[in-house]
């Protein structure tokens, strides 16, 4: 079996057990394949969490899941130091980011010293301790996720923070069919409990998967294409270039970081649909979850009622395709 072929089992597994939410499940194998963190944001109950769980058990990987509080502390998320009586010595004991998959829940409940030391980890794969820096799996992918409803409690995110994470995925909720095939779904699994839980046949190794990123990133993109790419985030530097109205809209553009996470999301998108190419409509199709948490708009635009999809799509539309 090949590794596409081992990602798309992988695939159709997890969709099997998340309903109605295609491009949640997509979004997370980019993420995976990218080498990057997720954020994502919906409703309660859209199947946020048990989507990278269900993930997890497709993947040679273990699955820690935090729920974030106004109480946690950094030393909830990286370990504490333990002292030893017998000894006079002290021990590290690793946290729960010491695991492959993680799912930040509610990531914006936490304090600004918890959001500090989750900031390390992703952007260092790393957590320091005193005096101690320790490594974190090679494998490694937060899923956070953030509700837009409540919003008493909560701590926004620093703009330095959303910058580290790949994507944005905001989701909704299933259509009539879909949310009858989850009913389905829910009652069979319930009588299934009652005997053995469903697992996938075959799992996929740490070593394939970093082989089929490998495989990403050597995915063929023309140098027009990736011109064409780097002008859509440039684009948010200097908006003036394509309209007065843009210019107006943005306060701050996207960073550096967009377009690496635009290159390594485009050439994931085209490795999934089996093409060993990456074509215009890849970059466009993940330019708004890659873009979308790192521009800030101006108070005009909001006042206007323009989003940053809003946005997006016009830049989308001003610059032209090679």
């Amino acid at each position: 079996m090949s590794r596409q072929q081992a990602i798309q089992q992988l695939k159709n597994y997890v969709s099997q057990h998340i309903v109605g939410q295609t491009m949640l499940v997509d979004r997370l194998l980019i993420a995976l394949l990218a080498d990057g963190h997720l954020l994502v944001e919906g409703a309660p109950g859209l199947a946020k969490t048990r989507a990278i769980k269900v993930l997890s058990e497709g993947i040679d990987g273990d699955f820690h899941r935090i729920q974030f509080t106004p109480d946690l502390l950094p030393a909830d998320l990286t370990g504490t130091e333990i002292y030893r009586p017998q000894d006079g010595s002290f021990k590290f004991q690793r946290g729960p980011l010491f695991h492959n998959l993680i799912l930040a829940d509610e990531i914006n409940r936490a304090p600004a010293k918890v959001q500090s030391a989750l900031l390390e980890a992703m952007a260092e794969r790393q957590i320091t301790v005193g005096s101690e820096t320790y490594k974190l799996p090679e494998l490694f992918l937060v899923m956070a996720t953030q509700n837009p409803i409540e919003q008493e409690g909560t701590y926004p995110l620093p703009e330095a923070q959303l910058d580290r994470f790949l994507m944005h995925v905001f989701i909704d909720y299933p259509d009539a069919s879909a949310e009858k095939e989850i009913l389905h779904l829910a009652r069979n699994e319930a009588r299934d409990n009652l005997r053995e839980p469903s697992r996938p046949e075959t799992t996929i190794s740490q070593s394939d998967l970093f082989a089929a990123r490998r495989e990403v990133l050597d995915i063929h993109m023309a140098d027009n294409l990736e011109e064409y790419l780097l002008q859509l985030t440039l684009a948010t530097r200097n908006p003036g270039a394509y309209g007065n109205d843009l210019a107006n809209w943005l306060e701050y553009g996207a960073s550096p970081r967009a377009s690496i996470a635009l290159d390594r999301c485009a050439r994931a998108h085209a490795w999934l649909a089996d093409r060993d190419y990456v074509a215009p409509e890849d970059i466009q199709t993940m330019a708004h979850d890659v873009m979308r948490h790192r521009i800030i708009l101006s108070f005009e635009a909001e006042a206007e009622g323009i989003t940053t999809d809003h946005f997006i799509n016009e830049l989308i539309s001003r610059i032209a395709v090679p």
